[in-house]
């Protein structure tokens, strides 16, 4: 009896969907397979956000995944497949030749057309991680953290003269010892310890360019150092500590959490915390490996259908019996906000003022979850606008007598 209550209990569809997973994050590192030759396999990644320095915003960081040397390119945004590309061809090909494959998350760069199509004529294999799990990029994402805590040592009182630094910063990146490798990326490239910078001694040039100059160049270095000595490359064993091992396999049925960075409800309402955590369940249709999987996702969906490990949950109990509601979600990860018909209007005083709602019904959503949305709102936001005359909305069908 007790066995039959502990199922039925566990088979619950809205607990499944509403309660929190306290359980650790399932699926253990899989760590890519060791490259044999320099430069033929690597990964790239941006840095965006940055303050505008000689018309730069970017910049564009190439890793080679054997012996961890970096190439740190400056763009301006907006950039393009194409100016990404020449760059590439610039800074990347033209020293080392094309790479026989390329490690990378799932910007829109990496997924145009022109870009799949100029590395399918280079036969070079592009390797994208899977929907929201960059981990697969991961040391990518590390030297973007180091390049990051560089340029903040170097240009922290002048943001905007980072441009100008970032040629030591790559020095003092391909420089600096390695512990999983036992040894610094340039000698791991080139056969021989990197050239000693020689210290600058205050005073010792007549110039006071010179002087200044090279003073503020080691003084910089030497707080870059002071900085950089605590840090320690993540390994697999410290990552596994805090997961737990966990398979699925071919037609298992699946929760699946959209989004993990923000939890956005299925319209996005004000009370996030009410909002359910997972969605589905989905049936599992291709086992990629160990740790991703292939989901049969509801058709009209606009997103990559291979998720990490860490963002499914088992369902438990049939399937067959729950009609999915997640809505279909756009190529960012949120889930698409689509109006379904205006139920009713109102008037109400915010701010002192007098502001016009009206009520949405949402598709894919339950009617009971309609919700009240000002003109300012939707016309942000959704694709009802207010502004239109309720005959209108009739005519389309979107306001229900």
């Amino acid at each position: 009896m007790a066995q039959v209550v502990k199922a039925y209990v566990e088979s619950c569809n809205t607990c499944q969907r509403v309660k929190l997973s306290h359980l650790r994050p399932a699926g253990l590192l899989q760590p890519m397979p060791v490259p044999e030759r320099v430069w033929e396999d690597i990964s790239m990644d941006f840095i965006v956000g940055l303050p505008p320095s000689g018309g730069k915003t970017v910049v564009f960081v190439v890793v080679d995944r054997l012996t961890k040397y970096a190439h740190f390119m400056p763009l301006w945004h907006p950039y393009t497949a194409k100016s990404v590309a020449e760059q590439f061809v610039l800074g990347v090909v033209r020293h080392h030749g094309f790479p026989r494959s390329i490690v990378s998350d799932r910007d829109p760069v990496f997924l145009s057309r022109f870009w799949q199509e100029v590395f399918a004529m280079a036969h070079t294999v592009l390797r994208m991680s899977s929907a929201y799990h960059p981990q697969t990029d991961g040391q990518t994402e590390i030297v973007n953290k180091h390049l990051e805590q560089y340029l903040r040592c170097f240009a922290h009182q002048q943001p905007k003269q980072w441009l100008a630094m970032l040629p030591w910063a790559k020095l003092w990146y391909n420089t600096t010892y390695h512990r999983a490798i036992k040894m610094t990326p340039f000698e791991a490239l080139y056969g021989r310890p990197p050239p000693t910078l020689v210290q600058y001694r205050g005073g010792s040039s007549s110039v006071d360019a010179v002087d200044r100059c090279l003073g503020a160049r080691d003084e910089a270095l030497e707080q870059l150092q002071t900085n950089l000595a605590a840090a320690n490359n993540r390994m697999k064993q410290a990552e596994d500590a805090g997961r737990r091992d966990e398979e699925f396999e071919v037609g298992d049925w699946v929760l699946l959490r959209l989004h993990p960075y923000r939890q956005s409800s299925v319209f996005r309402r004000a009370y996030q915390k009410l909002a359910a955590r997972f969605f589905g369940p989905y049936e599992i249709t291709h086992k990629v490996n160990p740790v991703a999987y292939r989901l049969q996702l509801p058709a009209g969906s606009r997103i990559h259908p291979v998720f990490h490990i860490s963002l499914l949950k088992r369902y438990r109990g049939p399937a067959d019996r729950v009609t999915s509601t997640a809505p279909p979600a756009t190529a960012d990860g949120d889930l698409e906000v689509v109006p379904l018909k205006v139920l009713d209007t109102r008037w109400t005083k915010k701010g002192g003022r007098l502001v016009e709602e009206i009520l949405v019904q949402w598709k894919h959503v339950e009617p009971e979850d309609a919700s009240w949305k000002s003109q300012r709102c939707s016309n942000r936001g959704f694709r009802i606008s207010t502004s239109r005359p309720m005959s209108i909305l009739k005519e389309e069908g979107m306001w229900e007598t």
